[in-house]
């Protein structure tokens, strides 16, 4: 059993870069004494510490980072050590300048910044690899060691000779000839039919931008490039501490906080031990209210969560506020908990800070941090920070817990780049990922349980699974889920749903006949609205406003469960209902807003029994979360909101932090957390 395993306490801390502060040994000797205070018991070296490590060519000086391991050790802390690869040295930029990223336009960028390097260069692979080797020899059998963080963020791309290269072998090993290649990028098209393969070249604002099957099999080959530059770095850890899990940290998109659109997370998450993630959220924010951010943040995390069907780790967070959103608001008192233990109660088995103490200068000086300039304890971060380490403490018994659901909403990023790049519909309201997340804002508002999940899960342990916008799906994915409702499961789709396939190209012949047989439907055009436009559409004796889009729908062997109620389509069917196989298909023609997917989803969870058994009144902003096991369950109970609120949950539970059983109503003040065990 590894250290991660034995390990049975929640991770609490973050990154931590003493490296910064090799001149101040008195400020190195009291991190060690507030960590005690702070009740942190893991930290994060080295993550961009290349030039303390390696300060000129094979000159290496380990020993600054052999005390702070020992010294971590001796505290009882753990240490997630990283590999350096996401800020190299000036020295590796100026002898070597191949290792510089090209950006699109086929310009050579200069050294700085972070992540700025070629992931194909020999020499930048040549280096990394001596570093992490040195690493791994070193600290493999430290006894601090608890897992590797593997560079950081991983992101970007290079259109260097090197990586135009790496492309075309990777498109014929796709495609095996030009014809093949052809025929997916629709080549005739303006005269782009490919005869050598030294014509491809990445997409550029220069050239070729216009090619959808290029632009897309772009993505997947820098996502593919991105795994292949990950394998190398960890090869020889992989040999040498073949006890030691790894992970990297994969982001979300900020402001919106939609998944991370850069790399399929889907593919990556195959290659990591435990998936861990980074979530800086803008709490406070005026666009909307606390409530409508925990949805989100809910939705990355389950997502983030099922990608392994595991637990996952919280990386990076901020005690308060950042430094680089357009407004870096405080977190108000109480935010801290409320934020930190949402993410345990959706499947995280710690939380981390970046950072634990604020950088004297550049960028990352005003970004909130564990200790602050003051160098002080009496503050109310620290304190905050404390007392989120006491809880973590209180409900360890959570860690390793699993999450169970009924319900599956499928989240594809072929689908999504696919649909950003169509020259169609609007560019302003196609809003795939945000769609996802309104249909899952449902069931967090009533405390159910729902898995994110990519098309190639298996869907059978489900229930209820919603596929919104499903622009690009292949015929064996449309197989699937014909198969999966055939077999009595429940699938709910919309507008812009099987309109191309895995090379972006069009389906011939209009709606693909699987679609046509599992939804008794064809879907005859799809008509787009201004932002202003609005139809209505009528459900029994509701009606409902429709905007953005309404897919004119002819039923065949559907039934019309719902009408529009103006323009030239006034009384066709906008919501049907088909009977297949064993279960049951649905399709939504019109967007909406929440008032429809509510009485929708209201039916359908009725009929299916899906509600919380253990609210018998709710509140959507007040979240109930459970994670269990075969050992027992733990629920948290979270007020997202700045009032008073009170829910009534089922049965006695004990509430762990205050020590006492509680039944009945439950008053909860604003932000505040209560945790049972049941």
């Amino acid at each position: 059993m590894n250290n991660y395993d034995k390990e049975v306490r929640l991770l609490h801390g973050g990154d931590y870069n003493p490296d910064q502060w090799l001149d101040y040994p008195e400020i190195l000797a009291k991190d060690l004494e507030m960590m005690k205070e702070a009740h942190i018991n893991t930290v994060s070296l080295g993550i961009f510490a290349w030039s303390a490590l390696e300060p000129q060519e094979e000159e290496f000086h380990f020993e600054w980072l052999d005390k702070i391991m020992d010294d971590i050790y001796a505290m009882g802390g753990n240490v997630i050590l990283a590999t350096p690869s996401g800020a190299r040295p000036a020295w590796l930029s100026q002898k070597y300048p191949e290792v510089l990223r090209t950006n699109a336009k086929r310009e050579k960028m200069l050294h700085g910044g972070r992540h700025n390097h070629c992931f194909s260069s020999p020499i930048y692979r040549e280096k990394t690899a001596i570093i992490n080797r040195k690493l791994a020899e070193r600290y493999s059998n430290h006894p601090a060691l608890l897992m590797w963080h593997i560079s950081n963020e991983y992101g970007g791309d290079c259109h260097c000779e090197y990586c135009q290269e790496n492309f075309r072998c990777w498109l014929q090993a796709k495609y095996g000839t030009l014809e093949e290649l052809n025929k997916a990028w629709w080549g005739p098209f303006w005269s782009h039919t490919i005869t050598d393969w030294a014509q491809v070249e990445s997409p550029s604002p220069l050239g070729e931008s216009a090619v959808h099957g290029l632009n897309l099999d772009w993505k997947r080959f820098v996502t593919d490039q991105t795994i292949d530059f990950f394998e190398h770095e960890i090869k020889d850890i992989r040999k040498l501490t073949p006890q030691i899990p790894v992970t990297t940290n994969f982001m979300a998109d900020t402001m919106d906080l939609i998944p991370f659109y850069s790399l399929d997370y889907e593919k990556f998450a195959r290659h990591v031990d435990i998936l861990s993630w980074d979530c800086y959220p803008a709490w406070h924010n005026d666009w909307e209210t606390t409530a409508d951010l925990a949805c989100k943040v809910g939705f990355i995390d389950d997502l983030y969560r099922s990608l392994k069907g595991k637990p996952f780790l919280l990386m990076e967070s901020t005690p308060s506020g950042v430094n680089w959103h357009p407004v870096n608001k405080a977190k108000r008192p109480g935010m801290h908990v409320l934020s930190s233990l949402q993410h345990i109660a959706h499947g995280s088995d710690s939380n981390l800070y970046f950072q634990w103490r604020k950088s004297r200068g550049s960028s990352e000086k005003f970004h909130g941090a564990v200790v602050d300039h003051d160098n002080s304890t009496d503050n109310r971060v620290f304190r905050e920070v404390a007392n989120v380490g006491r809880l973590m403490e209180k409900i360890k018994a959570v860690k390793g817990k699993g999450k169970k659901s009924r319900v599956a909403i499928l989240y594809d990023w072929d689908n999504n780049w696919a649909l950003d790049d169509a020259q169609g519909f609007s560019q302003a309201t196609k809003r795939y990922p945000q769609t996802c997340q309104s249909h899952y804002r449902y069931f967090w508002e009533r405390d159910i349980s729902v898995d994110i999940v990519t098309p190639n899960y298996d869907l059978n342990d489900y229930d209820l699974v919603i596929a919104p916008m499903l622009y690009l799906v292949t015929e064996q994915n449309m197989t699937r889920l014909a198969e999966y409702v055939a077999a009595g499961g429940r699938l709910v789709s919309t507008y812009i749903t099987g309109v191309v396939n895995e090379s972006d190209l069009t389906y011939i012949n209009g709606w693909p006949e699987t679609l046509q047989r599992l939804f008794g439907i064809e879907v005859k055009e799809t008509d787009t609205y201004y932002p202003k436009d609005r139809n209505g559409l009528v459900m029994g004796d509701q009606q409902f406003a429709v905007k953005d889009y309404a897919a004119l729908l002819k039923p065949v062997d559907a039934e019309v469960m719902a009408h529009y109620t103006d323009d030239f389509y006034a009384g066709e069917a906008a919501v049907t209902l088909n009977s297949y196989g064993k279960g049951t298909a649905y399709f939504i023609g019109g967007r909406t807003e929440s008032d429809f997917l509510t009485a929708f989803y209201d039916d359908v969870s009725t009929e299916l029994s899906l509600e919380n058994p253990l609210v018998i009144s709710g509140d959507p902003e007040v979240s109930v979360q459970s994670r269990e096991n075969e050992k027992g369950r733990m629920t948290f109970v979270m007020n997202f909101s700045e009032t008073v609120k009170y829910i009534e949950l089922a049965g006695e539970h004990y509430d762990l932090v205050s020590g006492t059983a509680v039944t009945g109503q439950l008053e909860l003040e604003p932000y505040q957390v209560i945790v049972f065990e049941n």
